[in-house]
């Protein structure tokens, strides 16, 4: 288990059935902003896909996914899904997307490996999104516009949360500090990423962090990317501040996907070979696959955050160790 987190004196703003009636108002109210000004159509997603295809997301590259053997596979390998990165860029070749369009998922998944915390749970549930671009979008500013248009689609959801229930008091930063992970490493460089991180949030409220995966000055990397789905030099996360567990808050995983030479400088750089013989990333290297943009927005970490809650585990059903279910129930934080 990771550090937990206990706020002294908390109390939740809201009861459970409060929360509840909340929970089901934000994902509602996000999707369809998030859809509005990304120009995304809802498709749906699958929780299991086969092993062997490249198509399950194995996140920074270590986490193994839940597999079993599917009778209707032959006794084939099957994965429960850990995000859609992958599947998703295939799901807008099958479909025929065009550029400037794209799609959202309801994902669920699990992540076995996740060690758990006030924010990590093995089950996750998050808005997987991709869209289609042209190579002459593969650039900065196109990565720069998407977060400030997921930025406006949470601000606009807060701000119709609390409409409804005035004693929330959340407060998110609309204008997006933009950050590399080196410029980070040279402003601080006697501090951790994690510390960093904290830091840079704590001053400009709301933050994208770019360029994560890729090697740093230092030797070390600020966090770890697989080399398949992001191209490390146009990929971030949107981090935000949290005043309940007062840290930096990361909402967001997102960036412009791997094309053929950045997928084939990434596999390498890891020593990842061995994937270039798998279904997918055959079609990537082979540039039969379209040029996307994409991430994974988090449904219970958007809702803790607004709902001012101190613990994932207060809107979402998940596991807990016993050790964890103890000590929140005795600082106040009910589990659902």
């Amino acid at each position: 288990m990771k550090q937990l987190f206990l706020p002294e004196d908390y109390t939740s703003v809201l009861d459970v059935w409060q929360t509840e009636h909340a929970i089901k108002f934000i994902k509602d109210t996000f999707q369809l902003a998030l859809a509005a000004e990304l120009k995304l159509r809802r498709i749906t997603a699958p929780i299991v896909v086969p092993s062997g295809k490249g198509l399950n997301d194995n996140l920074s590259g270590t986490e193994q996914p839940v597999s079993f053997g599917a009778r209707v596979l032959g006794g084939q390998r099957a994965e429960i899904v850990q995000s859609l990165a992958k599947w998703k860029r295939y799901a807008l070749w099958r479909h025929h997307i065009q550029p400037g369009m794209g799609i959202y998922t309801d994902m669920n998944a699990i992540r076995r490996d996740e060690d758990l915390d006030n924010l990590h749970s093995v089950y996750t549930d998050q808005w997987d999104w991709e869209k289609v671009i042209t190579r002459e979008q593969r650039n900065i500013e196109t990565l720069k516009n998407t977060v400030r248009a997921i930025v406006a689609a949470v601000s606009y959801t807060n701000d119709a949360i609390k409409a409804k229930f005035p004693q929330l008091s959340c407060r998110i930063e609309r204008d997006v500090f933009f950050v590399t992970a080196q410029e980070l490493e040279d402003m601080y460089p006697e501090l951790s990423p994690k510390e960093r991180e904290n830091k840079i949030v704590r001053e400009h409220g709301t933050v994208f962090v770019m360029q994560i995966g890729k090697l740093l000055r230092s030797g070390t990397r600020h966090d770890g990317r697989a080399p398949d789905y992001d191209d490390w030099e146009l990929n971030g996360d949107i981090l935000v501040w949290n005043d309940v567990i007062d840290c930096a808050f990361e909402l967001s995983s997102m960036g412009i996907r791997v094309d053929a030479e950045s997928l084939d400088r990434q596999l390498s750089e890891l020593g990842a070979d061995d994937r270039r013989s798998l279904t997918y990333h055959r079609m990537l290297l082979a540039d039969e696959l379209p040029l996307t943009i994409g991430g994974g927005i988090g449904q219970s970490r958007l809702c803790m955050l607004i709902l001012q809650k101190a613990h994932i585990g207060e809107v979402q059903s998940s596991i807990w160790s016993d050790e964890m279910i103890e000590k929140c129930a005795a600082n106040g934080i009910t589990l659902l």
